[in-house]
């Protein structure tokens, strides 16, 4: 009696896989044709609708004209914007060090560098700003803010050995920049021409954020554009 009583309580046999793919196959055309039989509906009630369609391709046409004009409207509005950029020296010696860093890569947008970045912080390799000019140059760019401008400590030349190492190597820089809105010891000058490195102190600093002429203007030695046609 116990045996029976056991026997009946065993759990029904499992399905085989065939039966399980064959159920799921079942399911697939069952989710198939009810995706059909909608889309067909949906054809249906459009055609006898066919206003419905019509509006809906005004709004969508209405919506999308918006969003390119918005985007024309954006971008417009950021050639001026960078075309007209300046700062004075003082203000370049108010900000925030990051902030400092994001005004150097704004001017390198103004002087035509559309893809300047800036990619300080931790792991930066040395690289705070990197930037393409329209010679196809490729500028790796350093930042040492001094909060009390030229009376602050100077940048030293340990700053370049670290930009020296990997300015090329890691980032594949061709203009190698050491920028700063205080100055420099008296051992960064002849380190920087036997590395080919610049130097911006800041009395370049403050005429290149105020004159608007490209950093490539003032500096000596650049190297030539990848493509000699191209105008800055």
């Amino acid at each position: 009696m116990s045996r029976r009583r056991l026997s009946a309580r065993r759990r029904p046999a499992r399905k085989t896989k065939r039966q399980q793919q064959l159920e799921a196959q079942a399911i697939g055309y069952g989710v198939a044709v009810a995706a059909i039989a909608a889309a067909v509906a949906v054809v249906t009630w459009v055609s006898e609708h066919p206003w419905v369609l019509m509006v809906a391709l005004v709004l969508g046409a209405a919506v999308f004209y918006a969003w390119l004009y918005q985007r024309h409207q954006r971008l417009q509005w950021e050639r001026v914007r960078s075309r007209g950029l300046r700062y004075a020296i003082s203000q370049l010696d108010a900000l925030h060090h990051r902030e400092f860093e994001h005004a150097i890569r704004d001017l390198m947008k103004r002087d035509g560098c559309t893809d300047a970045v800036q990619v300080g912080g931790a792991g930066d390799n040395g690289a705070d700003v990197k930037a393409t000019d329209p010679f196809e140059r490729r500028w790796v760019i350093q930042c040492k803010h001094r909060r009390n401008g030229l009376t602050g400590s100077p940048v030293g030349t340990p700053d370049l050995h670290v930009l020296n190492g990997t300015a090329r190597q890691l980032h594949g820089a061709d203009v190698v920049v050491l920028v700063t809105n205080g100055r420099f010891t008296s051992g960064c000058l002849p380190l920087a021409r036997s590395q080919k490195l610049h130097l911006i102190d800041r009395n370049v600093l403050g005429e290149w954020a105020a004159s608007g002429r490209p950093l490539w203007d003032l500096l000596r030695a650049v190297p030539p554009p990848r493509r000699p046609g191209a105008v800055s």
